[in-house]
């Protein structure tokens, strides 16, 4: 891949990430009510960055969960073992927040959809996205998004973060 653009750097990726937390306290009923689920790999410390900036605003601590979507994928064709997964306690009767980092064809949110289905019967699903960059493939839609980024279907979106790759920044690659 051959880099074009960074489209965001760490202050703007802060910025968006208040923003969507923001959103969260503004739209939800109950925020007591709420479970962050971040899609690994770095829709999980997007998520537990949301949920301290909600705790920051409203003083109320929502609970964040890890979830592997490995198994659930449709484009798999062997059995793939996940360790551990959601619990019905972490999903029954919640309204639970689905955190990824981009999305694109949808089908990375369909999986995870599909997790929280087998876990447990979610009181409601939303989804909170950093990036959302078109080209679906599937009839899903973020909900709260930091940064609606059209692209081409020649380019890649990548998010660092520095819980995961030592930097934080959103960039455009040619692929």
């Amino acid at each position: 891949m051959k880099f074009k653009t960074e489209l965001f750097d760490e202050t703007a990726v802060k910025r968006a990430l208040t923003r969507l937390s923001y959103e969260i306290i503004e739209r939800t009923e109950n925020l007591g009510n709420l479970a962050l689920v971040g899609i690994k790999t770095r829709g999980v410390p997007l998520a537990g960055i949301i949920s301290e900036n909600v705790k920051q605003s409203s003083g109320i601590s929502i609970p964040v969960y890890e979830l592997d979507i490995t198994h659930y994928r449709d484009d798999r064709k062997e059995e793939v073992e996940v360790d551990g997964g959601l619990k019905k306690e972490q999903v029954e009767g919640k309204d639970v927040i689905l955190v990824d980092d981009v999305l694109f064809t949808g089908r990375t949110t369909r999986a995870a959809i599909d997790a929280v289905f087998s876990a447990g019967r979610a009181s409601s699903i939303k989804l909170a996205v950093l990036v959302d960059r078109g080209h679906r493939e599937l009839p899903i839609r973020a909900d709260f998004v930091g940064k609606n980024v059209p692209s081409s279907l020649k380019e890649k979106i990548v998010v660092k973060l520095a819980e995961t790759d030592g930097v934080t920044n959103i960039s455009i690659y040619e692929k």
